[in-house]
């Protein structure tokens, strides 16, 4: 049954209601209360979670009742939340209001060892950072921003800075001396092969052999080709495999197609098994050239990278220098082969020869700059390819494998056995030179401190 109000009116049914009389509330407005305290407590949890816990526990504390109230008072629940302390200001959130030092920060290392503003900018670039992204950093350029870095791990003491930038590499007769040893051994080496015979012309070529592999060795690790990254460790065996196939390869896989060898090489181009010295002697003569063409490119860009402003401007200016470098080299290269062929009085396998110095010149341009992954992979695949297809002409004398050696048999027949190296270093030369086009015109290829050979 519906209860009547004050007022003689039907209330609803099972409705807790305000009381209506003074005294105490009764239980059903007890209840009402309570369940209006929890979801207020409720919401107040749900827009203050991130308050912190304190606020939460005081919200759950357990409240009086109000004993009595008036007939004309309104019935509104008692405040829930207890007196709190003072009132703290929330901290306000960090913002990047000064991005260079964050960035500074994250780079400590590169701004503790910089020499100059030219290093930082090298190493920012190695590290992803490019002009564009210099600009969320309020700077027009990756230069200008290193500049700003520079100064002010200057002035902040965490480096002592040196008033005079670094200067350019200078030529030092030691190394310019030593790039000229392998050339004069090896032409030492290949006279006393042709005026001896027998036993001594052996000895000749063993001891030459073992004093050209020392001479390249020093001339290696001073100069504009010496480097302070470690290589790869088959590195070298590799390039003494491409260099010894220069002098034995063409003669031996001719030899494999026609059914031989049946004597070992004497070191002469009219033997049984020839031999081509003008390449090895121009490979070895051109060490020289190759490093004044190396120091060159290493000074020049020196230069452009001190008077760029943007990593696109000097990637522009080197590109042309490294270009200039590759072609002089060549042209140097082809003249000490026509030269070295004269007098030797031997044929000059300019294609041949042309790809496997150009080649390992890029080869050893990279590696010397850093870049030793992309050098020691082009070479395993070329020599690779040289094996393979020496071992194919072997193979194809086995019973019912003739087919393996079909594709060499077709190939040294139509361009001659000097095809099999000429296209393999060609192709690997083109590579290399694609790569280096791209790595060696970075600021960071060419930003290194210690460069006073």
């Amino acid at each position: 049954m519906s209860e009547l109000d004050e007022r003689g009116r039907p209330g609803e049914p099972d409705q807790p209601g305000t009381p209506g009389s003074p005294g105490a509330w009764d239980a059903r407005s007890e209840e009402w209360l309570t369940d209006g305290d929890r979801t207020a407590e409720g919401e107040g949890e749900g827009e203050g979670e991130g308050d912190g816990e304190g606020d939460g526990e005081a919200r759950r504390t357990d409240r009086p009742a109000p004993e009595a109230t008036h007939r004309t008072a309104t019935a509104t629940p008692p405040s829930t939340t207890p007196p709190r302390g003072p009132q703290t200001a929330p901290t306000p959130r960090r913002t990047a209001a000064d991005p260079v030092k964050s960035l500074m920060h994250r780079h400590r290392e590169l701004c503790e060892r910089a020499v100059d503003p030219l290093e930082i900018a090298a190493g920012l670039e190695a590290h992803g950072v490019t002009d564009r992204t210099a600009t969320r950093f309020r700077h027009r350029d990756v230069f200008s921003l290193a500049e700003e870095m520079y100064a002010r791990a200057s002035r902040d003491g965490e480096s002592p800075a040196p008033t005079v930038p670094p200067e350019s590499p200078r030529t030092r007769a030691d190394w310019a001396l030593l790039t000229l040893l392998p050339g004069a051994l090896c032409a030492a080496t290949l006279t006393g092969i042709h005026l001896t015979d027998g036993r001594p012309r052996l000895l000749t070529a063993a001891v030459g052999t073992l004093a050209l592999a020392l001479a390249l060795r020093a001339a290696l690790t001073r100069g504009p080709l010496s480097t302070t990254h470690p290589t790869h460790p088959r590195t070298r065996a590799l390039t003494c495999w491409l260099i010894t196939y220069a002098l034995l390869g063409d003669g031996l896989l001719q030899l494999a197609i026609t059914g031989g060898p049946d004597t070992l090489p004497t070191g002469t181009t009219d033997a049984t098994w020839p031999t081509a010295g003008a390449p090895a002697l121009a490979l070895a003569l051109s060490l020289a050239p190759a490093a004044w063409t190396a120091h060159l490119l290493t000074t020049r860009a020196r230069r452009k990278l001190t008077a760029s402003r943007g990593l696109e401007d000097f990637a522009a200016a080197v590109h042309p220098l490294l270009l200039g470098a590759f072609a002089l080299y060549l042209s140097t290269l082809a003249a000490l082969l026509a030269l070295t062929a004269t007098a030797l009085d031997e044929p000059a396998p300019y294609a041949q020869t042309m790809t496997l110095g150009a080649l390992l010149y890029l080869s050893r341009l990279l590696t010397t700059h850093g870049f030793t992954h992309a050098p020691a992979l082009v070479l395993t695949a070329t020599a690779t390819t040289q094996a393979t297809a020496l071992a194919t002409a072997f193979a194809s004398r086995l019973p019912g494998c003739a087919f393996l050696g079909t594709p060499v048999t077709t190939l040294v027949g139509t361009w001659g056995p000097g095809a099999v190296p000429a296209l393999a270093c060609g192709i690997a030369a083109a590579t290399l030179l694609l790569h280096a086009t791209r790595r060696l015109t970075r600021a960071s290829a060419h930003a290194t401190t210690d460069l006073q050979w």
